[in-house]
């Protein structure tokens, strides 16, 4: 979840995914309830829960270069919750254009780190560092891993040097790393010096504007993810003439079963995204690798995940749902309920 705040009484939230089942036990603001929908709406309204007074904007779109200016300028602190080298570079460079506070959090498995960034009193991010790993070097928390725990103490300190900033008291992360061990139950603390050679906070910057951060991250950018995940998608109308021909293929629901209950595709076999991410045949209730499959979720980007997950234990024909059950209801049978 990536957060930017202004101010006490005014938050925005920014995050263009829903909610998983695989992110309840480290993003305990949302809950079996909110599976399924977007995440910003679920983080809004348990905010709204716990205060009303609150002011919440959200943004759910993916952040970009052509949007983070814009957004963040009606901030006055950024706090990175992201676990991506683009999105942080980015986040980075956006608040030292704009002259405002980068608050820093990073997990992985046991242990986290926390700074303060900002180039008005101290280094940045490029300043601790100045290059990105090479893709597929760092592993992401869905690859790696990570104690549920984690995010919550490292989110704590954040939500401190937040208060701290507002309220002008105490000691800020500024120049300060902080590691944290939970296997060992330490903090460690670097300190951190403002680069002169910084391509963005240096003595003479080079980097005037955001630039295109996936490519100097080395990885595929929003466009080509895009065009990629059309090449494992099927519209909802070619899957109701699939349907109306009764051609040979088997309609996987990859939802929870509490959404199946709500609604469903006639024909569909229930098997959830869950089941199919243990990498376990055996879960497939019988389907072979040689049966075509068309995979469909609420929205269309838990199929579009699961798809990618048969094709790693070799199902070669697979295929999801674009806009799943959503769209089906809005373009093929509105007597489906939306939920």
């Amino acid at each position: 979840l990536y957060l930017a705040a202004a101010g006490i009484g005014k938050m925005g939230l920014v995050d263009f995914d829903i909610v998983d089942q695989s992110n309840l036990q480290r993003q305990v603001i949302h809950g079996e309830s909110t599976v399924g929908k977007l995440k910003v709406d679920s983080a809004k309204n348990r905010l709204a829960d716990i205060n009303s007074d609150v002011e919440v904007d959200t943004y759910n779109i993916r952040l970009s270069s052509d949007n983070a200016m814009e957004i963040f300028k009606e901030y006055d602190i950024i706090v990175d919750g992201t676990d991506n080298f683009p999105t942080r570079y980015l986040a980075n460079d956006a608040a030292v254009l704009l002259g405002k506070p980068y608050i820093y959090g990073c997990i992985l498995r046991f242990e986290g780190q926390a700074s303060v960034f900002y180039s008005k009193k101290g280094p940045c991010y490029r300043c601790l560092y100045p290059e990105p790993p090479p893709p597929g070097l760092v592993p992401s928390c869905a690859e790696g891993g990570v104690l549920g725990i984690l995010p919550g103490i490292i989110g704590l300190i954040q939500a401190t040097e937040v208060v701290k900033i507002i309220l002008g008291k105490g000691d800020t992360l500024v120049g300060r790393l902080m590691l944290f061990d939970a296997l060992g139950m330490k903090f460690r603390e670097m300190k951190l010096r403002k680069d002169k050679d910084c391509p963005i906070c240096g003595e003479n910057p080079t980097i005037k504007e955001l630039i295109d951060y996936e490519q100097f991250c080395g990885i595929p950018s929003a466009a080509e993810e895009e065009e990629e995940s059309a090449k494992w998608e099927i519209s909802a109308k070619e899957v109701k003439q699939k349907l109306d021909r009764t051609d040979n293929f088997t309609l996987v629901d990859v939802r929870e079963p509490s959404e199946y209950e709500i609604c469903r595709i006639d024909g569909s076999v229930l098997i959830p995204l869950g089941k199919i991410e243990e990498m376990n045949p055996q879960n497939l209730n019988g389907i072979s690798k040689n049966d075509q499959l068309i995979l469909h979720c609420k929205a269309g980007v838990r199929s579009l995940k699961a798809a990618k997950a048969l094709k790693k234990m070799g199902f070669e024909n697979v295929k999801s749902m674009a806009g799943g059950i959503e769209e089906w209801s809005e373009s093929i049978d509105p007597t489906v309920p939306r939920y």
